[in-house]
C-alpha cells in the first residue's frame, strides 16, 4: 500500500509543477517569497487528501474480521469525514452513520470509520461515496443488511454558484434487513437519539 511519505519522489515533482503553472495562469508571480513553496505543498496535500485511492477497504475489514454469533444491529454514529467534490474539487464534509446486522462475522469497530476514511479520500459525490460504504460492508462482511446515512456541507454551494451556506445534504442507502421501514425506522432513532 503506497502512502505520502513513500510515493515516487516523480509524483511529487509532476504535481508540484502542474501547480506552479496553475499559480502563473492565476496571475500570481510564483517567485514572491510566500508562494516559493506553495506548489509542493499544495502537491503533498492533494496526495493526502486522494490518499483513498491507495488503499484496499475490503482489506482493512478483512483484517479484522471475526466469527462472532451476535445478530443485532451495529451502529458506528458520528464518523466524520472530510472529501473533494470531483466537479470542482472543494472540499464537502460532515457525519457517516453505518449500521450493519451481523450474519455469523463482526468486524473492528474502528474499521468501519477507516472504511469511510478510505472512500472519503476521493474525488467524490455523497450519492457515490454513501452507496460505496455501503456496498464494501455487504460484500466483506456479507450481512443480514447494512444502512449507511451521510450528511455533509458542501463548499461548491457555499463558497460559489448558489452560496447557501446552512444547506445540509442527507443521502441513505441500505440493504437487507434495511429494507423493512421498522429497521430502518429503529436505526435512525438511535442515530438522532442522545449522546453519552
Amino acid at each position: 500500500m503506497q502512502t505520502e511519505e513513500n510515493l515516487s519522489p516523480e509524483i511529487v515533482v509532476g504535481l508540484k509543477e502542474h501547480y506552479r503553472e496553475i499559480l502563473s495562469l492565476l496571475g500570481e508571480d510564483v517567485e514572491r517569497e510566500g508562494l516559493l513553496k506553495t506548489p509542493e505543498r499544495v502537491a503533498k496535500a492533494m496526495l493526502t487528501l486522494t490518499k483513498g485511492y491507495r488503499m484496499d477497504p475490503k482489506a482493512v475489514l478483512n483484517s479484522a474480521k471475526f466469527q462472532e454469533d451476535y445478530r443485532q444491529m451495529v451502529i458506528v454514529k458520528d464518523i466524520n469525514f472530510y472529501s473533494l467534490c470531483e466537479h470542482h474539487m472543494l472540499p464537502f464534509y460532515g457525519k457517516a452513520h453505518v449500521a450493519y446486522i451481523p450474519n455469523g462475522y463482526i468486524t473492528g469497530l474502528s474499521k468501519i470509520a477507516r472504511v469511510v476514511d478510505i472512500f472519503s479520500h476521493r474525488l467524490q459525490v455523497q450519492e457515490r461515496m454513501t452507496t460505496q460504504i455501503k456496498e464494501c460492508i455487504q460484500e466483506t462482511l456479507n450481512p443480514l443488511g447494512v444502512m449507511v446515512v451521510i450528511e455533509a456541507k458542501h463548499m461548491c454551494m457555499q463558497m460559489r454558484g448558489v452560496e447557501k451556506q446552512n444547506s445540509i445534504t442527507t443521502t441513505s442507502d441500505f440493504t437487507g434487513a434495511f429494507n423493512q421501514a421498522k429497521t430502518r425506522e429503529e436505526f435512525m432513532n438511535l442515530i438522532r437519539g442522545g449522546h453519552f
